[in-house]
């Protein structure tokens, strides 16, 4: 049978039954007459229709593979998904060490909260950076505490599997302060910074949780101002609500001290949270949150990124429980010794991304009440 097009006249015919070319899309269609006609002339083109034509092919031929692609990835991410959370912790896991450097058993998330707040600091080979962030924390919580004798806190340390001497320089400030206020966890492996803020999550004992990076980057005073965004959000549906610490407001001093390059990088990535995720919060990658501890259990119990893009899950899971967030402008200053690797650590997160929507929308991963233990 011929098969025509109107601007087209036909020379020549394909021997195609008519059955298998009414079942066949027309971007397939499209592409074995593309494939004919680099072999032979099929069709006769008028001059005006042969640039027409061309366009026509060569859009739905690139539609067909956008969306093959896509298709692909989708399958990919399903079927390499982990469909629980990785909760379990090694037996190592399960204890603190104390200022006599012995065990002493963690508590649960599930327990009753018997302090005010509990403040989870990740930390990787942070033996450097580590020491100036915990001065600056515990001088403004003993200063608060005296000021307010009724307030009660502990500091955190998750040593997330370091190779050099954290979990000794963090001992330290143990030793100082007792192991009531500063505990250290060390991991038996690098879990990633997600995995060691969910381990201090689920041992601390504060009503409110602040996630703090080690190197100090946002003034701890700012506590205040995440504190008033968290109460700002009252009633807090189910007593849950969060407030991320927020540098959006700092993006155009940073855009003039970065290069072309990492700055295209940085509204590529901001793009695909928006896009993909999180619409509401413009900074989702500030380490300095708060979270009652209602929607750290809630939420921390339902996260699988482990590494950079854990945030953005974080929230993206917020917003599908209705979690109330605010986002509060804090003070932040860029500390040497990143552990983040420009362009490789870009690439990863922008796959987590892409993931993260991908596997709750193909159901790999399920947004279910369970209790954890």
């Amino acid at each position: 049978m011929a098969l025509e097009w109107p601007w087209c006249r036909p020379i020549a015919t394909l021997d195609v039954p008519p059955e298998v070319l009414a079942a066949a899309p027309r971007s397939l269609c499209l592409l074995v007459l593309l494939h004919f006609r680099l072999r032979v002339p099929v069709l006769r083109v008028s001059a005006g229709g042969a640039r027409a034509m061309e366009l026509l092919w060569l859009a739905e031929a690139s539609v067909a593979l956008a969306v093959s692609g896509l298709v692909l990835i989708a399958v990919i991410a399903h079927i390499t998904a982990t469909k629980v959370p990785n909760l379990n912790r090694h037996e190592d896991e399960k204890y603190f060490l104390n200022a006599e450097n012995e065990k002493e058993l963690v508590p649960s998330i599930h327990d009753p909260p018997t302090r005010n707040l509990s403040v989870v600091v990740p930390s990787y080979n942070e033996e450097e950076r580590l020491p100036s962030m915990l001065n600056e924390a515990l001088d403004y919580l003993e200063k608060r505490q005296r000021q307010d004798p009724a307030f009660t806190y502990e500091v955190i340390v998750v040593d997330d599997g370091s190779r050099d001497q954290t979990t000794k320089v963090a001992l330290k400030y143990t030793q100082k302060y007792g192991s009531d206020k500063v505990r250290v966890l060390p991991l038996v492996k690098n879990r990633g910074k997600g995995g060691a803020v969910r381990m201090g999550v689920f041992s601390s004992r504060g009503e409110k949780i602040l996630m703090a990076d080690a190197d100090g980057a946002t003034k701890f005073e700012d506590v205040e101002k995440v504190e008033k965004g968290l109460e700002s959000l009252q009633p807090w549906p189910d007593q849950m609500a969060i407030a991320c610490g927020s540098r959006a407001h700092l993006e155009q001093d940073s855009i003039a001290q970065r290069s072309y390059f990492r700055t295209l990088l940085m509204y590529g990535f901001h793009f695909l949270v928006w896009f993909l995720c999180v619409k509401e919060i413009k900074d989702t990658q500030c380490g300095f949150k708060l979270l009652t501890r209602e929607a750290a259990s809630r939420t921390f119990s339902f996260l699988h990124i482990e590494r950079w893009a854990f945030d953005v899950e974080l929230l993206y899971i917020a917003q599908c429980f209705k979690i109330p967030i605010a986002e509060v402008a804090v003070n932040w200053t860029e500390i040497e010794g990143s552990k983040l690797v420009p362009v490789w650590s870009w690439l990863q997160m922008g796959r987590d991304l892409l993931f993260i929507r991908l596997r709750y929308l193909t159901g790999a991963w399920q947004l279910r009440t369970r209790k954890v233990n």
